[in-house]
Order: C-alpha cells, then sequence, then structure tokens
C-alpha cells in the first residue's frame, strides 16, 4: 500500500457514518436510545381527572403508569355518573377524591352541575388534562372548551367506524364481529362536542378471528388498550403532541 493509500484508510476509520433512519451524524459506537421514557425531574407534574363509569381498568392501568413514573402527572381526582362504580372504588382505596357528575335525578344535591364541575375541575383540584376511561356520558360543551385539546377519550373500536352514541363495549365488539371485519382495536382520540367524532391521536390493531365472541375480541382490544392510553397520556402531559394545520393531532416518541 502506498504513502496515500495508508492515509486515505486512516481517514475513513474516523469519518462519522450516516445511518438510515438518523436524522444526524452518528458513530457506529453509538448506543441506541432508551425503550422507556425518561421524565424531566423538573418538570412539574400534570394533574389529571379522569372520568369513570364502570369497573376503571384504564383508570389502573394509567394510575399504574403514573406510580411506575412512565406519566410525569398525578391522578387528582375521579368523576363518576356511577359513584358506586369499580373504579370510584378503586380511587378511594387509593386515596383520590371522587366527584360525582352529572347529579342524579332522584337527589340532585348528590352531584354537581356542569358549571360546578368545570369550576371543582379549575379551582379546587387545579386539573391541567382530563382523561376519560369507560365514561358513557357525553361530556358537557363548556367543559371541552374549558379544556381545549386537553381531554382524550378511548374507544374500544377503530373509529370513525363503530362509534357515536349507543356503540359503548361489548356492543362495539358485537358490531364488529357481525359486520365480518377482520381488523378491530382501541381509538385514542380527543374529545369534542359529540360522541367519537374528537380528532384521532392513536390506534393499536388486533385481528378478529371467524369464531370470536364479543368477550374473546373485547379481551383481546382491552389488553391494547392498557399500553395504548398510558403512552398517549404520557404524551399529552409532556407535551409530546403537535397540530397540523389541518387539525390533527401527531404524538411524538419521547427519544
Amino acid at each position: 500500500m502506498t504513502a496515500l493509500q495508508r492515509s486515505f484508510a486512516a481517514s475513513l476509520q474516523h469519518r462519522p457514518t450516516k445511518r438510515r433512519g438518523c436524522s444526524r451524524f452518528c458513530s457506529a459506537a453509538a448506543q441506541p436510545p432508551p425503550a422507556v421514557p425518561v421524565n424531566v425531574p423538573d418538570a412539574p407534574k400534570k394533574r389529571l381527572a379522569v372520568f369513570v363509569s364502570g369497573g376503571g381498568s384504564n383508570l389502573k392501568a394509567i394510575h399504574s403508569a403514573v406510580l411506575d413514573g412512565q406519566i410525569n402527572g398525578e391522578v387528582a381526582v375521579v368523576v363518576s355518573n356511577a359513584p358506586t362504580c369499580g373504579g370510584c372504588h378503586y380511587a378511594q382505596s387509593q386515596g383520590i377524591p371522587t366527584i360525582t357528575y352529572p347529579a342524579p335525578k332522584a337527589d340532585p344535591s348528590a352531584g354537581l352541575t356542569a358549571e360546578q364541575l368545570i369550576v371543582a375541575l379549575r379551582n379546587e383540584h387545579q386539573v391541567d388534562c382530563v382523561v376519560l376511561a369507560g365514561y358513557l356520558k357525553l361530556i358537557p360543551c363548556d367543559l371541552v372548551r374549558a379544556f381545549k385539546r386537553s381531554i382524550l377519550n378511548i374507544h374500544p373500536g377503530l373509529l370513525p367506524s363503530f362509534g357515536g352514541k349507543g356503540y359503548y363495549g361489548q356492543k362495539v365488539h358485537a358490531a364488529v364481529i357481525a359486520s365480518g371485519a377482520r381488523f378491530s382495536g382501541p381509538t385514542i382520540h380527543f374529545v369534542d362536542e359529540e360522541y367519537d367524532t374528537g380528532p384521532i391521536l392513536a390506534q393499536a390493531v388486533v385481528p378478529v378471528y371467524p369464531t370470536d365472541t364479543p368477550q374473546q375480541l373485547a379481551a383481546r382490544v382491552l389488553k391494547e388498550e392498557h399500553r395504548l392510553y398510558p403512552q398517549c397520556v404520557a404524551a399529552l402531559v409532556d407535551g409530546r403532541i403537535t397540530w397540523r394545520e389541518d387539525g390533527i393531532p401527531i404524538m411524538w416518541t419521547a427519544h
């Protein structure tokens, strides 16, 4: 090898290489980014209000992610139209305050009006974001406006199909199977003034088998709900969601 060839070979050994998928030059010895998002210690924790109507499995998944440090926030209050539901019992067992909304028709003093709810969330509990986790009532328009782009909902089907008033829980899964659809899965979307029509943030897909019962499909979808929803809530509290000019939200990873 000539002196010129040796000089050229030496220069190649120290030249940074550009890897496919990297946004900048990186060395061959660079380590991959961490798989688990790391919260900034000094970032203030966002306060969450979680709305439930049933057993609260998504509330439990979100609260578990909070306790594990995957969500830089805290569940400040749980709101329910069914104060004896499993979600409320779980909140009380964890020392999380609960609110009844809307108030029962038989006893209006046992719950809050929409105006009182907004005041309680804003002032008493200092809520930053609202998370609907199996809440079956329509959110009042004033609350949507008070928490603009800060309310998430989860739906057990792939919106915009199988959504709207009356489509919840097992009814969604039964409709999916009856339609002959080959895939289903949860949808996380921002909340507007209607049922299940807000901008879609994220979805996950599971297969629908020919022999599925609604219960079997529900179990498959629920597993994805518990994985996906905490990720979306973490992105919301971290400020890792941007908006396209056409109103579509984009969720970015933490690394």
